[in-house]
């Protein structure tokens, strides 16, 4: 539905124009709807009695973004991203911790979006993440490994920085063909991964990194060493006890589209207990299955009913405003569609999870301009074209929501990307600086445009954002005005920006690094085909 948008001004000495769009149908500002205090105090109960309950020794399959979990943040406003690790920081004393990554992953550089890096630069980030946190790795696990030479080459690497690698092969069958899967043909040609602690904390980058075959292997070498062990799942959404159609739970299938994964009761557990749970289908479709698997390595019935039953997930007594987080959840559901789309003209994702989120939105009743910054964002390029002011035939435009309510525009020009614009009209706004001072020092400008066009030859002197950044931080040492700018960043995290176009690399380096939420519409700024 169209915005009702005004214009209104910070300060009589600022000529910054902000949009005031804080009474919109479309975005409201973000309640806290989350306890990070009671989660931690429960789930840490949880785990615990799952210990007790194997016979204290749990391998924990841990799903979900171990550290610098934003999806979770994003559609639970006040949740801590780091929650996670402080949560395993509680257990550290009686837990460890294996890594795990598909070898077909690290041959084909698959990256992990919000950081754009490499799966298994996410694997040695971790590892020193968990270090800070005083958590100690007891090795690596390469799943799936069929020789592919960049998967050899990442062990030897690790393995010459001093990290324990162990080698999982594909087994053929896997997971349908439980009597070939528990035997010496399947899990026995596994390498053992040796544990002394009660929890074994199980976890890698992204989805089908082979977790729950890792927990069933060392489940497998446990009964042949006559050790007691078990399996439990730590996975944060869907989440079990929230209505199968609420927003954070649509949130989870918007997030999985390009998996295909849909939310469903749980038949299982409908059936062993009468009780209505939420999972997802690759959870049923497989609990069979695996509820075999687990029989054949233990040589007793399952104590599970229900791949719920599998489950360790307090996240939903934790919720403290429904509401907050429903609105949150609709949110990132706009934001997951715009980067389906633009990931589709980018050719990394299908018209079908495109079409997937379409389907999400109509059900829940919302529509991609209800996001605060689009329609601004767009004017925005509009208003660049009509003045004639953008860079070489190219017209741009970007908008950021400020934590108060209001957005702030910017568009392309000769010296600079509209979201450098637009960064340094809400730096001037969030610092009060009238618009007619410079904060980037001409000299610096200068310089860099004398290396762009002419020591570089790239043909194109505009700055962006990330060239932008380095020139503030440049002025600030001489500027105070530009100093005084440079502090307002941290203010930015977590603020709704969108573009009228696809960024360009260094935009979008910029953006990840100032901690945005970012979209963008699904089309080029340029008809050139490379964009350096």
């Amino acid at each position: 539905m169209p915005h009702s948008i005004k214009i209104k001004t910070i300060k009589k000495a600022v000529a910054v124009t902000l949009i005031d769009v804080s009474d919109s149908d479309g975005m409201r500002m973000k309640g806290i709807g989350f306890d990070n205090e009671t989660y931690l105090s429960e789930q840490t109960a949880a785990i615990m009695a799952r210990v007790r309950n194997s016979k204290n020794k749990l391998y924990l399959e841990f799903g979900g973004k171990l550290v610098f979990d934003y999806h979770a943040s994003r559609v639970l406003p006040g949740y801590d991203p780091n929650v996670k690790m402080r949560l395993l920081q509680e257990l550290k004393d009686e837990m460890e911790v294996i890594l795990c990554i598909y070898a077909g992953d690290i041959e084909k550089k698959k990256m992990r979006a919000d950081f754009g890096i490499t799966y298994e630069s996410d694997i040695m980030k971790t590892m020193d993440e968990l270090k800070q946190w005083g958590i100690g790795v007891v090795g690596v696990v390469i799943t799936r490994f069929e020789g592919q030479p960049a998967a050899e080459q990442f062990k030897k690497k690790l393995e010459r920085r001093g990290v324990k690698v162990y080698i999982h092969r594909f087994i053929k069958g896997y997971p349908a063909d439980a009597g070939r899967v528990v035997s010496e043909e399947g899990f026995g040609m596994n390498e053992y991964v040796e544990t002394v602690k009660p929890l074994v904390v199980v976890t890698g980058p992204g989805p089908c990194s082979g977790k729950l075959s890792t927990c069933l292997s060392q489940m497998y070498h446990d009964h042949k060493r006559g050790i007691v062990s078990g399996y439990s799942k730590f996975e944060t959404f869907p989440v079990w006890n929230l209505p199968l159609k609420h927003p954070v739970n649509m949130a989870y299938e918007a997030a999985t589209a390009e998996l295909g994964d849909i939310n469903m009761i749980d038949p299982f557990h409908l059936e062993a207990y009468g009780t209505a749970a939420v999972n997802y289908n690759r959870d049923i479709e497989i609990f069979p299955v695996l509820k075999k698997i687990l029989e054949r390595i233990t040589g007793m019935p399952s104590i599970y009913n229900s791949p719920t039953d599998m489950g360790v997930n307090r996240v939903g007594s934790a919720i403290t405003d429904d509401e907050a987080v429903a609105e949150a959840s609709k949110q990132e559901i706009t934001r997951r569609y715009f980067n389906y789309a633009k990931d589709y003209v980018l050719g990394l994702a299908e018209a079908e999870s495109v079409e997937k989120l379409e389907l999400l939105m109509q059900e829940l009743g919302i529509t991609p301009i209800e996001r605060s910054a689009v329609e601004p964002a767009r004017r925005a390029a509009e208003d660049a074209k009509r003045s004639g002011k953008g860079n070489k035939g190219i017209y741009c435009g970007a908008a950021l929501q400020l934590a108060p309510g209001n957005i702030v525009i910017g568009k392309n020009s000769a010296l600079m990307h509209s979201v450098s614009s637009m960064l340094l009209n809400a730096l001037k706004a969030l610092a009060g600086i009238p618009d007619r001072i410079h904060l980037l020092s001409p000299n610096v400008m200068e310089s860099i445009r004398y290396l762009k066009e002419i020591i570089l030859e790239s043909g194109n002197e505009s700055l962006d954002l990330e060239e932008t950044l380095i020139a503030l931080a440049i002025s600030a040492a001489s500027n105070p005005t530009a100093a005084e700018a440079l502090e307002q960043l941290k203010k930015l995290r977590g603020c709704e920006v969108h573009l009228s176009h696809i960024p360009t690399p260094g935009d979008e380096a910029g953006l990840k690094r100032i901690g945005v939420n970012y979209t963008s519409d699904p089309k080029f700024s340029t008809d050139t085909l490379f964009v350096n």
